[in-house]
């Protein structure tokens, strides 16, 4: 199995020489497959299944909703111009129905987004490409995007939406690669980090305007501080950030950003020390009702698995906890942010290990200090898909919706499968 960044590698290789298959009709059409059921209480159907055509392919990071109830999403590969898509999915009774809204063209506009697209407070798309634009001596080091849509009313589910590129990376101490969704403060700013560059070649995590000024507020080092940030940050009640590094300190860290001034100063909340604790938080961190922070590490732990851990802050200092250590085989566990319900128990994917090798989706139920694990669906890697990168989200009628990299339609995508959109009925 692929890591997030070997796999975006891959996939990108594979897709761009998978042909294009006849989908103006195929990708207006509503898939409804219905799966057996994952367990006796949930039941797991595949709502979408990509081609590699214009629809895109690979969906690597899970999907926003909108107070609506529809679904919009990346694909990390292919599309009109074979870079990679936004799509819609729109909730229409009990069906869904699928539209592109954008393919991206790499130059100058971006490559490959390895992101969800989030909301902005006036209702436009922001996202991130990992590649593209006209950065690195015409390369293409990623962008920052907005979509919205066009200004006429149009009628036809194949119309693309408006693109804006806020911010092209340069490769420098701006930074490049940017795997991670974008956040919004209460002012409308947005935040982000950047997989490499900045000062010292490590990372960055950045600040920007909605109409695209950008400004590094922090390198990494590569020292007890992190390097190469993969996830996203998310924002306290009083506007510091705290986010995730995949390596160094020495198998990755935890971190908070506290403005002060014009300037913001890092605390390294945690430095994940040996094996036992898990290795690489490549997914971000989440808050509780209590203050406490929840995250996984994609790597090893007692189990092999990866793991979950929660931080709990004590008298100025951060206490580290292994919630849950996940059962695997050596292959990648979670990589993905958690969610919470309202009763505080959490719910995750593994890209790989599970029953079948293919990862899975998966239920933490808290009681007092003890936590216990309920597999919601192990993917096959068949129809079903398999792979799943991104988090899952909860709508409103309580369902899960989620994202697989791979599986689906297995004639698709030299075999593999082209990836699809799932959802787990409670």
């Amino acid at each position: 199995m692929y890591g997030k960044r070997e796999f975006e590698n891959a996939f990108s290789r594979k897709t761009s020489n998978a042909s294009a298959l006849t989908l103006a009709l195929a990708i207006v059409l509503t898939l409804m497959v219905a799966l057996t059921q994952a367990a006796p209480a949930q039941t797991y159907r595949v709502i979408y299944a990509f081609t590699g055509g214009i629809d895109g392919s690979g969906p690597p990071a899970g999907v926003t909703m909108d107070a609506a109830g529809n679904l919009y999403g990346t694909a990390f590969g292919a599309g009109a111009q074979r870079y990679g898509t936004v799509f819609k999915l729109s909730h229409q009774n009990s069906s869904w129905v699928f539209a592109p809204l954008y393919s991206f063209q790499n130059v100058p506009d971006g490559a490959n987004p390895g992101a969800r697209v989030i909301f902005s407070p006036n209702g436009a798309l922001y996202g991130t490409t990992y590649a593209g634009g006209a950065g690195c001596n015409g390369v293409g080091c990623g962008t920052v995007f907005k979509l919205t849509p066009p200004a006429t009313f149009c009628r036809n589910v194949l119309c693309s939406w408006d693109e804006t590129v806020l911010h092209r990376f340069e490769g420098g101490n701006d930074g490049f690669s940017p795997f991670a969704e974008v956040v919004f403060d209460r002012a409308g700013n947005l935040y982000g980090t950047t997989y490499g560059g900045g000062t010292y070649d490590s990372g960055t995590v950045y600040q920007m305007t909605s109409s695209g000024a950008e400004g590094v507020i922090y390198s990494f080092t590569g020292g007890s501080d992190g390097a190469l940030p993969q996830a996203d940050v998310i924002l306290d009640s009083v506007g510091n950030l705290y986010g995730t590094t995949s390596t160094n300190g020495a198998y990755g860290t935890v971190y908070e950003l506290t403005p002060s001034g014009s300037r913001w100063i890092e605390h390294t909340l945690h430095g994940f020390e040996n094996y036992g604790m898990g290795a690489s938080p490549i997914g971000g961190v989440i808050f509780d009702a209590s203050g406490d922070l929840f995250g996984t590490t994609v790597y090893s732990g007692s189990n092999g698995g990866g793991t979950v851990f929660e931080l709990t802050p004590l008298g100025g200092i951060w206490a580290f906890t292994v919630t849950y250590a996940l059962h695997g085989n050596g292959n990648e566990g979670p990589s993905a942010n958690l969610i919470l319900d309202s009763d505080g128990n959490l719910y995750g994917t593994t890209y790989a290990d599970g029953a079948y090798g293919f990862g899975g989706v998966f239920k933490l139920t808290r009681s007092g200090s003890e936590w216990t694990y309920t597999s919601l669906h192990d993917f096959t890697g068949g129809s079903d898909g398999g792979g799943p990168l991104g988090q899952v989200i909860f709508g409103a009628n309580g369902n899960l919706y989620g994202t697989t990299a791979l599986g689906g339609n297995l004639a698709d995508c030299d075999g593999v499968g082209c990836g699809g959109v799932f959802e787990i009925t409670p």
